[in-house]
């Protein structure tokens, strides 16, 4: 069983139940959003050309997170307009598809924009196989450190 556990309701993937006053009341998935502090998935910060987002977290599988994740990194180009975007991956040991789709959608957003770019860095030997079988490193600009990534044109 998949669990998602908030101060207030506990998710097992398909049910939500209440904790506290009226537990064990049920609500359906879509009334259920986890708003995840993106501090606990990611941290940013400014170098150069370049906002870097740095995960923290070991893992990105978690569809809820993801989701949340996505709309967090997609308002960095379309709300702050950051056209320069190094992600690092260094902390980073599994990857769901939906977050290797997250990566794809962002690199598409910022290639209709000028002068944009992004760089993934710090991308384990577990991942960059993944990257490999999948051909996308044809397709993404990696970089081994984030020193590197920050510094091409």
């Amino acid at each position: 069983m998949d669990c998602c556990w908030d101060s207030q309701c506990v998710y097992d993937g398909e049910q939500a139940y209440t904790e506290g006053p009226g537990v064990g009341a049920m609500v359906t998935a879509g009334d259920l959003v986890r708003h995840w502090d993106m501090n606990e998935i990611f941290n940013r910060q400014h170098v150069g050309d370049y906002e870097v987002v740095e995960f923290v977290t070991p893992s990105l599988m978690d569809p809820i997170v993801l989701e949340q994740t996505a709309q967090a990194l997609y308002k960095l180009i379309d709300e702050e307009d950051r056209r320069k975007i190094v992600m690092d991956f260094e902390r980073v040991q599994y990857l769901s598809s939906q977050a290797i789709g997250i990566v794809l959608a962002m690199n598409k957003k910022l290639s209709g924009l000028k002068n944009s770019k992004l760089v993934l860095c710090s991308v384990g030997p577990k991942l960059m196989e993944l990257i490999k079988l999948t051909r996308l490193d044809r397709v993404l600009t990696i970089k081994p450190t984030q020193k590197e990534a920050v510094n091409v044109a």
